[in-house]
């Protein structure tokens, strides 16, 4: 199938750069995957599409400030590293970004007082790719937590300032947020609030939780021809047994499981794809690259952000409702002014 099957025009005015004034504000526009019929609603009125058979289940992962901005002590350049996951060898596995070219044992600063050393110690496969390790007096993560930056995605653009970190570490966060691990948000979370968990909660509707670590490749355009030579990076998950048991008691009796977000499909699907169907506890990392034609086996419905033209979240979704429909709902969502991407609106397949 060719990648070009997937793209679509976008003003770059219906990019969000911010979030909503408001978190659970957002619009949703709601597909029936029955019929193709779209309505344009809130996320608040998520509960209007759920039943006391119902589970839904989100991703409780946790953004952690993972981009660095610092310099090399030798020249005084400015280096930019991304932590993205920590090595089984040891150390972190890094994207590092310089004006110039990056050799081994080289060695960058990082803090107002140079509190913070990385050494790289070898590239990695990727461009930009490589395992460092990082000394100081102090835990990294208390480090990070002081001076690193949210690794807001690219597409939204930051001028650095004080007011728009404190913006993001607010908002490019779920309320959820638990298990420290992810370098960019499982965003369809990003929309809920304790009022609309206790919505659904007065109509008797589950909720549980899974963990997915969403790394950069998230963001990773499909670049070949043809979608089915594209490769996924793996990203490591978790599935709980009350979690695990949640769900296939859902759909023993006649429910519908909601996932929100792509992270929450992908873990899902990946375990049931190992498990004859059934989903299991346990932990590991997926690389599924879930496009048309595709039968899920776990996930009834989605909660989705609009995603970027040639996605790989764009062919997921495709899977799922069919991608003349998703296509046709994203060329109505741009005419009556949504909100695209990460801080956007959000999008409702039942």
């Amino acid at each position: 199938m060719k990648t070009t099957l997937f793209n679509y025009p976008l003003p770059e005015r219906l990019i969000a750069q911010h979030p909503a004034d408001r978190r659970g504000t957002e619009k949703m526009l709601v597909l029936h995957r029955d019929g193709g019929i779209i309505e344009h609603r809130h996320i608040a009125d998520i509960a209007e599409y759920m039943t006391p058979k119902d589970l839904l289940v989100v991703n409780d992962t946790k953004v952690f400030p993972a981009r660095l901005v610092g310099r090399w002590p030798d020249t005084g350049g400015t280096v930019e590293v991304l932590l993205v996951s920590q090595n089984p060898e040891g150390g972190w596995n890094c994207l590092v970004g310089s004006g110039r070219k990056c050799r081994e044992g080289q060695v960058a600063l990082f803090g107002p007082h140079d509190e913070l050393k990385a050494v790289l110690k070898r590239p990695l496969e990727g461009i930009g790719a490589w395992l460092c390790s990082f000394e100081s007096d102090r835990p990294l993560m208390e480090l990070l937590d002081e001076f690193g930056k949210t690794p807001v995605p690219p597409y939204v653009h930051r001028e650095g300032t004080a007011e728009e970190e404190r913006e993001d570490r607010e908002r490019y966060q779920t309320i959820y947020a638990k298990n420290v691990g992810s370098v960019a948000a499982p965003t369809a979370g990003l929309h809920f609030t304790e009022e609309i968990f206790r919505s659904l909660d007065a109509k008797g509707v589950r909720r549980t939780a899974i963990t997915l670590h969403v790394g950069p490749g998230t963001f990773r355009p499909v670049k070949s021809e043809n979608i089915e030579d594209h490769h996924m990076d793996f990203e490591a998950f978790e599935v709980s047994p009350e979690a695990a048991d949640e769900i296939n008691a859902c759909k023993a009796r006649g429910g519908r499981v909601f996932c929100t977000g792509s992270t929450t499909v992908r873990t899902l699907e990946t375990v049931a794809a190992a498990n004859g169907g059934k989903v299991v506890p346990g932990a590991g990392a997926s690389d599924i690259f879930i496009y048309p034609p595709y039968d899920f086996k776990v996930c009834d419905a989605m909660l989705t952000n609009f995603h970027l033209p040639k996605s790989t979240l764009l062919m997921m979704v495709s899977a799922l409702a069919g991608r003349e429909r998703i296509l046709c709902a994203y060329a109505m969502a741009v005419r009556a002014n949504y909100m695209f991407f990460s801080y956007g609106d959000c999008m409702l397949i039942v």
